[in-house]
């Protein structure tokens, strides 16, 4: 017997998130037909790419639900960062090497500490202890681990032999994207196969987040998914355009763009899942979705973006991140660690990771703009505007 419920008001959430649908024509109109500014056209497109992100995620979830517990996992796992995914994708063909690399950090260092922190904030002035599992959060963090040192290795690497290597350090990246690539897909057969148990929360996430409505047609939900990706590409395509233009009238460096900016726009929806969960006292299912994010950039979507290199972009990418990307993302691997250990967290806990992420915004925000980079990228992403 199907469910009902009360319709959501006009100001939940949900309702709030759709109505910025309203940005995606109001791009369109301003790029094609009006020309405007990029500084315009680059938060309007910013707007437009956070509903668009929300359906995906919940068109994937709509699918995942129909067609079981394995294959809903693995959808779950390929779609949860396809927006970000689809922003890096533009960005590499334009060549924009320093806003992909910075936006894989962004996402790494944003779910760790934003996400988490205020997921642990929020359910934390709601309910004085919450717990989740430790086992599945220690290995959120193992992995994470890993993934620090796919990212400290090439910075090492380049350090010791500077400029005078550049095919040993191409070969150094692939090769650890290979690595990176085939341990993920080994976390998929543990997470959605041999331990899926460890993922399920006290009453099962799924249950969670389809308790109290019935599941549209699968046809629809396949639409949705689509039109949205559809959307998210055409978006990201403007906001690319207009990001190095954005960056130079605000004095802004393309890793800060990429960290702050571009990391929280497409991450938006996801971020609202996880405190509602929280919220609800269901802190597994929180931290899930923020550590298993970070992993899936980290251990999927950054080797994905190498390989793709070799095909789209002008030239190969590396895995030759900044020293001050380096730093942050081995700062929030070892905050996590420290936090999953007694597998309860608290409001407290909260605001120490949010004032982690500000230091570290704060940091990227006066990082100086490198002015050959500057002028490369405007080279670059000179045609569309």
């Amino acid at each position: 017997m199907a469910t009902t419920t009360a319709k959501p008001s006009l100001f939940s959430a949900a309702n709030l998130l759709n109505l910025l649908l309203v940005f995606v024509p109001i791009a369109m109109i301003m790029e094609w037909v009006l020309h405007s500014p990029p500084i315009a056209i680059f938060i309007v497109s910013c707007l437009g790419i956070i509903p668009l992100a929300g359906q995906m995620g919940h068109a994937t979830e709509e699918i995942a639900e129909r067609v079981g517990q394995g294959v809903g996992g693995l959808l779950n796992a390929t779609f949860g960062n396809a927006a970000e995914l689809i922003i890096a994708i533009v960005a590499l063909r334009a060549g924009l090497y320093d806003l992909v690399k910075a936006s894989i950090t962004g996402s790494i260092i944003g779910n760790v500490l934003l996400v988490f922190g205020l997921s642990a904030l929020v359910g934390g002035l709601k309910y004085e202890t919450q717990k989740f599992n430790r086992t599945a959060a220690g290995l959120g963090g193992t992995l994470l681990v890993l993934s620090a040192v796919g990212l400290v290795v090439p910075a090492l690497f380049h350090g010791l032999v500077g400029d005078s290597a550049p095919a040993a350090e191409r070969n150094l990246s692939l090769e650890i994207a290979i690595v990176l690539m085939v341990t993920y897909v080994a976390s998929l057969f543990f997470t959605l196969k041999t331990h899926r148990h460890l993922y399920m929360g006290d009453s099962g996430e799924a249950a969670a987040l389809n308790e109290g409505h019935t599941l549209p047609p699968l046809g629809r939900s396949i639409g949705k998914l689509v039109l949205a990706t559809i959307g998210v590409a055409v978006m990201a395509e403007f906001l690319v355009a207009a990001a190095s233009h954005t960056a130079e009238a605000l004095g802004w460096s393309q890793v800060f763009v990429g960290v702050i900016v571009v990391a929280i726009i497409g991450n938006a929806a996801e971020h609202s899942t996880a405190i509602i969960m929280a919220a609800k006292n269901k802190m597994d299912a929180a931290i899930n979705i923020a550590v298993g994010s970070s992993i899936q950039i980290a251990l999927f979507v950054a080797p994905l973006l190498v390989f793709l290199s070799y095909f789209i972009a002008p030239q190969p990418m590396d895995l030759i991140f900044t020293p001050m990307e380096v730093l942050a993302v081995g700062l929030c691997v070892g905050i996590m660690a420290f936090c999953s250990v007694d597998g309860e967290s608290h409001w407290m806990e909260g605001v120490q990771l949010l004032a982690v992420y500000v230091i570290l915004g704060i940091a990227f925000y006066f990082l100086p703009v490198d002015p050959e980079t500057a002028a490369a990228a405007g080279a670059a992403a000179g045609g569309g505007h």
